[in-house]
């Protein structure tokens, strides 16, 4: 290229900012046009970057709008954001970071576009990779957050749709909220990395009897009669604590008293509002299960460490009993003081505190129960002595905790400032568990 076409580019590639001043970036001074084009590319999606760090919005959109109607340039602006894509996404699994992790970031940070994307290119990236190379979990994830290719080409799933300056928007802030995710501790191989049997998917939870729970919990929290809740959702938990008992006793045949493997960790939303209490809900269901839980706050989730069957125990019932206590606390309306001042917030953040505290009281009854009847049995029918197989199975998960969070401190939930909702919150917990010794047949299945 000659002085006076690189000269006749500054020209084509300047865009006047407000004030008049010129704003231009000209080509290389070596190699061919097209690499000129790709290192303006380069250069305007780093500074585009840069500025989203410094939280400049007008430097942004002046390199989104060069980005987005600079001439000749949409095939390099294309092929630029979609490698920018997949090599983010490619680090944030190296980063511990896992499907359902990225979208949930999106989703609480960003608008419903940019987790769209943000979907699209993950289920891009993964086609690197052979099924047998990809652990199940990664694979469960990839299906509850709907990350499959439906394009024909990748330009596609960038989705234009006639704004292309509010598509290149989109892509640099998916670009940034990814380039800037810190570390996360790593809970199972990464892509590409995984051994597995294609068709044996997690043999420490057995299918059945988690279908059966969650029809018992969807019925708990359909129905319209309390007496009913009470029974499936007993049921339900009746079920889980001795489906993980009897893991616990198989493992310990083969594998001594600390069982087969090691634990294993799984990450769950915790949404606002809320969050404070619905950590502790969550904190209380874990420990009733024989699991962990730390709490992310910033990224809106919580780390739950324990062996398989537990983990799907504690995602399960979580799930229900918070879907449970929000219908209970929204039936139970408004409120105001004597001057009338909305103290609702207040009301539900004191009533869903009640309940996780309360929750947890039923939880660990319900446990114990579950726990001295497989005692009496596993003494009456092999003189096995089952504590020192369940003593062994939490020795490791606190092992585990220590591994990952070496630096974990405790941290409140915040105060309780309404006792009307803290009242209202422990009679909802009260109705939601009772009487774990009915028979399973009882709650259908």
């Amino acid at each position: 290229m000659s002085g006076g076409e690189r000269e006749g580019a500054r020209r084509r590639w300047s865009l006047g900012p407000p004030g008049g001043a010129a704003w231009s970036f000209p080509w290389s001074s070596s190699g061919s046009a097209g690499q000129a084009a790709e290192e303006l590319v380069a250069g305007l999606l780093s500074t585009a970057l840069e500025a989203r760090r410094r939280h400049d919005e007008i430097e942004f959109r002046r390199c989104v709008k060069i980005l987005a109607q600079g001439q000749g340039l949409r095939e390099v602006v294309d092929r630029t954001l979609l490698d920018a894509l997949n090599r983010h996404v490619t680090l944030a699994w190296h980063g511990g970071w896992q499907p359902a992790d990225v979208v949930r970031l999106a989703g609480r940070r960003l608008e419903a576009r940019h987790v769209r994307l943000v979907t699209d290119a993950v289920a891009a990236e993964m086609r690197a990779y052979a099924a047998a190379t990809v652990d199940d979990r990664w694979l469960d994830q990839l299906d509850a957050v709907g990350a499959t290719v439906w394009w024909g080409r990748d330009e596609e799933y960038l989705r234009d749709d006639g704004d292309r300056t509010a598509m290149v928007a989109c892509a640099l802030r998916v670009i940034h909220l990814l380039a800037t995710l810190p570390p996360l501790e790593r809970l199972c191989p990464v892509p590409g990395t995984a051994r597995r049997t294609p068709g044996a998917r997690g043999g420490a939870v057995d299918e059945r009897t988690l279908a059966r729970v969650r029809a018992l919990l969807a019925k708990a929290e359909s129905t319209e009669f309390e007496a009913e809740a009470e029974t499936f959702t007993a049921a339900a938990q009746a079920l889980m604590a001795r489906h993980s008992i009897d893991a616990a006793l198989l493992a310990s045949r083969t594998s001594g008293p600390g069982g087969a493997g090691r634990p294993e960790g799984r990450r769950l939303g915790v949404d606002a509002p809320y969050e404070g209490p619905k950590a502790m809900l969550l904190d209380v269901v874990a420990s009733a299960n024989h699991c962990r839980s730390v709490w992310s706050r910033h990224f809106g989730f919580a780390t739950v460490l324990g062996f398989p069957a537990d983990l799907a125990a504690v995602e399960v019932l979580f799930t229900s009993l918070l879907v449970q206590a929000t219908t209970a606390m929204r039936l139970a309306g408004s409120r105001r003081d004597g001057l009338g001042r909305s103290r609702t917030r207040s009301f539900r953040q004191s009533f869903l505190a009640a309940y996780a505290q309360r929750i947890g009281e039923r939880l660990r009854e319900a446990t114990g129960e579950a726990v001295r009847e497989a005692m009496r049995e596993a003494a009456a029918d092999a003189g096995r002595d089952l504590l020192p197989v369940l003593a062994a199975r939490e020795q490791a998960v606190e092992a585990r905790v220590e591994e990952l969070f070496p630096t974990l401190t405790l941290v409140g939930a915040g105060a309780v400032s309404n006792r009307d909702g803290w009242i209202s919150g422990r009679a909802a917990a009260d109705r939601a568990v009772l009487d774990v010794r009915r028979k399973l047949a009882e709650g259908g299945g």
